[in-house]
Formats: structure tokens, C-alpha cells, sequence
């Protein structure tokens, strides 16, 4: 498999704010679809997204720490960091664009690719370039600057391990220059999305990078991890397959039980949703006003906390709680300019 080289530690740098791109831009697209379904209804679909939702928050800090190792300055509050959806991944997947929509088989099938396994790749897509400008594009963008590209995050991250031993190959242990301070462990962490660990060394990185790559689309394409996790795509596929996969089961054949979908008991949000979609003056364009302006104050507290505050990260829980609320707010309330769209979040925060 052709991939990128990376050859110094400013490409390692660079690769690993794309990786917390890339972990982050991925929340909004899940949070959106899990509370689009009406509560009481859809209750494995609700648990399977937002199951996969929590790991991908310990996924970003788990980057961070990775980025901190290095000597790297998290920065989760920059302009571009959160992408104009509908987007493109940074990890550089050219055949779709995800964006923000209801829990729907539309939505399920972008969650697929967007953690599909490196097995899946077709043997003629080898490594190539595009064009593009940043690490984040909303679909359609046109300017240019040339970014190598990936079929999979597990591809990207790849990439990323083999920069990580070439580089300690070449620098050894001066590799992780990082203050050891700025990690972010476990006491600190509320999910049960996994263990976090703190990234000081070679082997406390790698355990990191195949935690990333376990949880997403899993080891060398197994569908259940060592502790019996069943990986991302996996967990996304049951609700395409309708039945849960059990230990021993073959790829695209789950024999568990049953899972019930209902893909009518969602609220119908507008896909996307643009601020300017609301009417002046509007209750939901105070709402959404209100929603943007305190997840760029969740982004700045969780940049704090990846750089020295760690306690911080206990009153990002709590403006997690309030945005939540707000979000449930917005997805019942019709959007009032006559079209058949209910009200969502539209996560335009610090746009590039």
C-alpha cells in the first residue's frame, strides 16, 4: 500500500492537527443525527450512534495528547478548525462529502464510509493527489493547494505510525519533547467511550494510535476488537442489516438479534442548516445564534484544557448538557419560513 511519507516533525505536526480535525468534524455529524430521533423511539439506533459519538471525543483526545508528545499546541478554537458542512474529511476521501442531516439510511450509509475499513478500497484507487486548500473543505470548494489523500481514516492514521517510527528511528526519545504536564489522563476524562491514555513515549503513542484504529474500522478489517468491541462501521452496518453481529459472525452477515429501525420517528430538520436559513428576529434563529455561540466557547475551554488546564474539561461536560437542550429545542420547532424543515443546529463557528 502506497502512503504518504511524512519526513519531519513539522509533516507529523501538521498530519496530527488533521487527525483532530478530522476526530472533531466527525461529533457534529453524529450528535446531529442521534438527537434528530424522537426520544423514546429508535432506542438501539440512539445507543449505537451515540456509543460511537463518545469514542470519537476520546478519539480527539487522544490526538491531542499525541500532538502535545510532540511538542505540538492543540488548538481546537482556530478559524476552519470547524468545518462548513457539507464537507470533506481531512484525511482526504474524494467520493463524498459529509454533512450535517436527520438519523436516516442517507445519513447511516455516510457514516459507513466515513469509517469504512482500508480492506474495502478498490485495487485501482492507489494513492493520488487533489487539490485543495486547508484540511477542511466545504464541498464544491474549488481553490487549490495540493494535500495527499486517504480511502480510510485507518489509511491516515497509518500514515501517521509509520512518520512516528521513521522519525523516532531518526530522533529517539527527543521525539516526545512535550511537557508530560499537558497530558490529559483518565481522572480528568468523563466518557465511557474507553481508557484515555497520556502519551510520553513510543509505546504509550503507538497504544494510543491502535486504540484510534480498534474502535473505528477495527483491527485488519475484524469486526470485534481484543475486549470484544465491536468496531464502527460494524456497529453502523446492524442498523443497514437489521441484526446485531455476535463473535464468529462473517463480514456483511450478522446473525444477533434484531434491530428495530424506525426511520420515520425523527424529527424533520432541515439538512445543512445555514443561520440565514431562519427568519430574522425568529425564536429558532436565537436559538441556533445562541447554540453556535456557546460550542465555540466549548472548542476554546477544551483548547485550554488540552494545553495545561485539564480540570477544565469538567465545565465542557456542562456546556455539553446545555447544548444538548438547545439542540432539542431547535429539532422540534419548525423553522417558520413555510417549507416542511424543522429548526438544527448549524455548528458555523470560527469559519476559515
Amino acid at each position: 500500500m502506497s502512503l504518504y511519507k511524512i519526513k519531519t516533525l513539522d509533516e507529523l505536526k501538521r498530519h496530527l492537527n488533521a487527525a483532530m480535525q478530522l476526530e472533531h468534524a466527525t461529533i457534529p455529524l453524529y450528535l446531529t443525527a442521534l438527537y434528530s430521533i424522537v426520544p423514546g423511539t429508535n432506542r438501539e439506533g440512539f445507543h449505537i450512534v451515540r456509543a460511537v459519538a463518545v469514542e470519537e471525543m476520546l478519539h480527539l483526545t487522544l490526538v491531542c495528547n499525541l500532538l502535545n508528545a510532540v511538542g505540538g499546541h492543540p488548538d481546537l478554537s482556530a478559524p476552519g478548525f470547524t468545518p462548513n458542512y457539507p464537507a470533506y474529511l481531512p484525511d482526504g476521501e474524494e467520493d463524498f462529502a459529509a454533512g450535517l442531516q436527520r438519523f436516516s439510511p442517507d445519513a447511516i450509509e455516510t457514516f459507513l464510509k466515513i469509517e469504512r475499513p482500508a480492506s474495502l478500497k478498490p485495487h485501482e484507487s492507489n494513492k493520488r493527489l487533489r487539490k485543495r486548500k486547508g484540511a477542511l473543505l466545504s464541498a464544491g470548494h474549488t481553490d487549490a493547494a495540493e494535500e495527499e489523500h486517504f480511502f480510510s481514516i485507518g489509511e491516515f492514521y497509518k500514515a501517521v505510525e509509520m512518520g512516528l517510527d521513521d522519525l523516532y528511528a531518526e530522533m529517539g526519545d527527543a521525539l516526545f519533547c512535550g511537557d508530560p504536564a499537558l497530558q490529559v489522563g483518565p481522572e480528568y476524562y468523563y466518557s465511557g467511550g474507553g481508557g484515555l491514555l497520556t502519551v510520553t513515549d513510543m509505546t504509550s503513542a503507538k497504544k494510543a494510535l491502535d486504540l484510534i484504529a480498534e474502535q473505528g474500522e477495527g483491527i485488519t478489517g475484524h469486526i470485534f476488537d481484543e475486549d470484544g468491541e465491536i468496531a464502527h462501521y460494524y456497529r453502523f452496518q446492524q442498523l443497514v442489516l437489521g441484526r446485531f453481529y455476535r463473535e464468529g459472525d462473517l463480514h456483511n452477515h450478522p446473525t444477533g438479534g434484531e434491530v428495530e429501525v424506525d426511520w420515520n420517528a425523527v424529527y424533520p430538520i432541515k439538512p445543512n442548516a445555514k443561520i440565514s436559513d431562519f427568519p430574522e428576529g425568529s425564536e429558532v434563529r436565537a436559538a441556533a445564534e445562541s447554540f453556535n455561540a456557546i460550542y465555540a466557547q466549548y472548542l476554546a475551554l477544551l483548547t485550554r484544557a488540552f494545553n495545561g488546564e485539564p480540570n477544565l474539561l469538567i465545565d465542557a461536560v456542562g456546556d455539553m448538557f446545555r447544548l444538548k437542550e438547545l439542540t432539542y429545542q431547535l429539532m422540534r420547532q419548525p423553522i417558520g419560513d413555510g417549507s416542511e424543515f424543522n429548526a438544527a443546529p448549524t455548528f458555523e463557528i470560527n469559519l476559515a
